[in-house]
């Protein structure tokens, strides 16, 4: 198990949480896709009970294709995504990006990569820049 915390972009919500950290997951499912608008959303998985959120995140229920209704937490005010969970919010999906670890929270295993875009395939391959358009070449690396 790992201790989280983090923040939104806003600084209106913020989490601690002790995560799975066998659970660790990147979605490529297309729904994760369009509420992203990424190639795919990482998460780590927490029981309800070890999650303390504080502020108040606004949800929009979804229907999954399993037909379980699945509430998206998000900041009302800047719009981080901050996770999914069931209605009874026993097991939350915490979304990784808004999490000061993000960097250490590395996915154990990708869903749904059947709708996953070709081109993350190669990823590596692609050219890489440190910062922004015109700052100096970039080589990924697997050090934390």
């Amino acid at each position: 198990m790992i201790d989280v915390t983090g923040t939104c972009h806003c600084g209106a919500i913020s989490i601690a949480a002790l995560v799975e950290d066998t659970r660790m997951i990147a979605c490529h499912c297309s729904d994760c896709q369009q509420f992203s608008g990424a190639p795919f959303r990482a998460v780590v998985i927490a029981s309800g009970d070890h999650v303390q959120l504080t502020g108040t995140p606004r949800e929009y229920a979804k229907t999954a294709d399993s037909g379980n209704i699945r509430l998206q937490g998000f900041c009302g005010e800047c719009g981080t995504q901050l996770y999914a969970a069931d209605q009874d919010k026993t097991i939350f999906n915490i979304r990784t990006g808004w999490l000061d670890q993000h960097h250490e929270l590395v996915p154990k295993i990708h869903i749904f990569g059947s709708s996953s875009p070709r081109w993350l395939a190669d990823i590596a391959d692609h050219n890489w820049l440190t910062a922004g358009p015109g700052s100096a070449p970039f080589t990924p690396s697997s050090d934390v």
